[in-house]
């Protein structure tokens, strides 16, 4: 079942996969959630957020900063260094 979870995650947006994982964070706050769904749905919140990461890894990758000639007219872009 995990397996199939995982897959699951690996084909959601970076907006269904925050939004699922906000959800599961609000239940697990509430405290009402019985100990054995607790950790299945803590274990989902996991891969979710692994998700995320990974999703904002590749989008930080693809972001390019614009550059300039000595007259300010943008000539190019190169990757952004994110450091």
């Amino acid at each position: 079942m995990a397996d199939n979870t995982n897959a699951d995650v690996k084909r959601l947006s970076f907006e269904r996969a925050i939004e699922e994982l906000e959800s599961i964070v609000k239940r697990l706050e509430e405290g009402k959630v019985p100990l054995e769904e607790s950790v299945t749905i803590y274990e989902r919140g996991e891969t979710l957020k692994r998700r995320c990461e990974e999703l904002l890894r590749q989008a930080e990758g693809r972001v390019e900063k614009i550059t300039t000639d000595a007259a300010g007219r943008a000539s190019g872009t190169e990757p952004l260094d994110v450091q």
